[in-house]
């Protein structure tokens, strides 16, 4: 069984073509600057056992791109299918399901109607999965189309933790509450940890932080998520590349008053001008940072003093909710990458029965363990793969 990965943003679209007989990836690639104006032109990206393809197209929108990517995978030379049909579904990426979605969901003309409800929750997200699909049911009308969402995994936090304190009746009328995010990414995460300490899933409790451009944490108890650092949308939680995370709500209205902006204008400071990049004032790139800091540059040390500081304050608070922890995972493109941020993150934290170890620190290819042996709490960072997450909860939607 072949399963197509797509994620859609609200400029490109990100795809994996996944043999699922032995979860081999035999394509997969990038469209970019898709319906943008700007200096540099769209292009395509497609890689096949290690080679890159890379070229500069027309991408006017999401249909086009779709039709561009098929094209490469049905390619006499550098293809890896001779007809769509040996596609046997796809597998949407959706950032937030909203209220309506806590599951899998196979695409049909009601569900995409419910759906629609469901944009408010992520505006910066869900219009471009909405375009992804479209672009594919107008190409592949048989093909099975499925949506994973990445609030599914986290519909098991209970309602002490999910709730905010506001009047409750807003919880009524909006469903305002936590939904989190990355939750292909956790559920990979507890899966393979699990493996890895020769236990099933089911009994042990881990803390799995997934450290990318947008950052999360979750608590995962047997299996099961019972916290999470973002919110009602991706903004709560972490510092960011370019997203506050938690502060004050005050602060909204304080900066509003003073600088005389809409909340449209200052939505826009807290998701794309705040985080790393707002405390830097010239990145929210953590490489970048790390060069900054070597050089001496204050403000990029102090946002990524700040930026692991947040974490280690959330791992500290989910040891808490857990109880007992088995292991301290870290993913994402700063989770897997930068051995040395990772030991900010955990420095300190010795009283504690967290021993880092920091031999690795040099490695940003290193994968594994991260903690000494005296160390109660094992560490590992460990790749994550949402795309393959996605593609089994896809295969097992049209199984049923």
């Amino acid at each position: 069984m072949k399963i197509l990965v797509i994620n859609c943003g609200s400029s490109s679209l990100k795809y994996q073509l996944i043999d699922m007989k032995n979860d081999k990836v035999l394509a997969s690639g990038k469209c970019d600057r898709i319906g943008v104006e700007s200096i540099d032109k769209p292009f395509i990206e497609y890689n096949k056992d290690g080679k890159k393809t890379k070229k500069e197209v027309d991408l006017p929108n999401h249909t086009v791109a779709f039709e561009l990517i098929m094209e490469y995978l049905l390619d006499p030379e550098i293809g890896v299918i001779k007809n769509v049909d040996e596609i046997d579904a796809i597998g949407h990426r959706i950032v937030h399901g909203g209220p309506n979605f806590t599951k899998t969901t196979i695409v049909t003309e009601e569900v995409l109607k419910e759906y629609n409800t469901s944009i408010e929750y992520a505006p910066l997200h869900n219009p471009a999965h909405l375009q992804g699909i479209n672009a594919c049911l107008k190409l592949m009308p048989k093909t099975p189309q499925v949506l994973v969402f990445d609030t599914s995994f986290h519909t098991t936090i209970p309602d002490y933790a999910s709730l905010y304190a506001i009047p409750y009746e807003y919880y009524e009328k909006y469903a305002i509450k936590r939904y989190g995010a990355h939750g292909s990414s956790h559920k990979f995460i507890s899966e393979e940890v699990a493996k890895k300490l020769g236990k099933k899933k089911e009994e042990i409790n881990i803390i799995s932080c997934h450290l990318g451009n947008g950052s999360s944490v979750a608590a995962i108890k047997g299996g099961v998520c019972i916290d999470t650092s973002m919110g009602l949308t991706p903004l709560e939680g972490l510092i960011m590349g370019t997203r506050s995370g938690d502060l004050d709500p005050a602060v909204l209205e304080f900066i509003m008053r003073k600088e005389n902006l809409n909340i449209q204008e200052m939505m826009k400071i807290l998701n794309k001008k705040s985080g790393l990049l707002g405390i830097s004032q010239v990145t929210g790139d953590v490489r970048d940072l790390k060069t900054l800091a070597a050089e001496g540059n204050k403000r990029a040390d102090l946002a990524l003093d700040m930026f692991a500081y947040r974490v280690k304050k959330y791992i500290g608070a989910y040891m808490a909710a857990l109880g007992h922890v088995d292991a301290i995972i870290f993913e994402g493109g700063i989770g897997e990458h930068n051995p040395d941020v990772v030991s900010r993150c955990v420095s300190g934290l010795e009283p504690l029965g967290i021993v880092f170890d920091n031999s690795h620190n040099d490695d940003e290819h290193y994968e594994g363990i991260i903690s000494k042996p005296e160390s109660k709490i094992k560490m590992y960072i460990i790749p994550t793969n949402e795309e393959l997450e996605i593609a089994k909860e896809t295969m097992e939607a049209i199984s049923e």
